[in-house]
């Protein structure tokens, strides 16, 4: 057996009071969590401040609507990294570090691009990687976050674009079902084999991911968004 990890570690400067917003997004998380809900989850929402309410508008029937949509999957509103905050190099600034073996991409960008305006454009990097020496378990890519939105970048796309001289594609290609094995790390589904390495993975679309019935696992199965050529 080998284990096999998406793993990321970067820091990005941010303002004070984004700063204070993404910790208000990790108590919102926590919340979540603990099934905090109705009256309480109003209250508990009302006291993170204007900010998040500006940032992550909710509604009467769920005030962490808003705080929702940067997951991929609404049943597991983990950011999927360790996140640290230090001061900065200027009274208003801080050091804000994410880590992770099982890293969040997709969380951890549209969380970015929701609450970091001010170090706009900004990117990072993240790897593929596995604890055996076996065929096709390394890659990576890289996320730019701009005022416009977000782009997905995998090093599948610049092998591609290199051997056939075409361009790379930008986005999301798709979704694949993960699941985590305490000892192993993550599992992607094949609709032929189960599950197993990433570079046979069975991509779905949005819709396709929507109407599929997941598999009974030792671990809940979850989507992760697939950066376009990957696997």
């Amino acid at each position: 057996m080998a284990n096999n990890y998406l793993q990321a570690a970067f820091a990005v400067t941010v303002t004070a009071s984004e700063a204070r917003l993404i910790a208000a997004v990790q108590r919102a998380i926590e919340a979540i969590d603990s099934g905090v809900e109705g009256d309480e989850a109003t209250a508990f929402v009302a006291d993170l401040g204007p900010e998040f309410a500006t940032a992550f508008p909710g509604g009467d029937a769920d005030p962490f609507a808003g705080v929702m949509t940067i997951f991929p999957d609404a049943d597991f509103p983990c950011l999927d990294a360790d996140i640290t905050i230090e001061d900065g190099p200027e009274a208003d600034t801080k050091i804000v570090s994410f880590t992770g073996d099982q890293f969040g991409v997709e969380q951890v960008a549209h969380l970015l691009f929701a609450c970091a305006k001010s170090a706009l454009p900004l990117g990072f990097q993240y790897a593929y990687t596995c604890d055996r020496l076996r065929h096709d378990e390394f890659g990576g890519g890289a996320v730019v976050i701009t005022q416009a939105g977000i782009r997905y970048h995998s090093t599948s796309d610049i092998l591609r674009a290199g051997l056939d001289d075409t361009p790379a594609e930008e986005g999301r290609s798709g979704f694949v079902l993960a699941t985590r094995d305490p000892e192993h790390g993550l599992s992607f589904w094949n609709n032929e084999t189960g599950f197993g390495r990433l570079a046979e993975a069975t991509v779905f679309s949005e819709a396709e991911a929507a109407a599929f019935d997941k598999p009974i696992a030792h671990d809940e199965p979850e989507w992760l968004a697939c950066p376009a050529g990957s696997p």
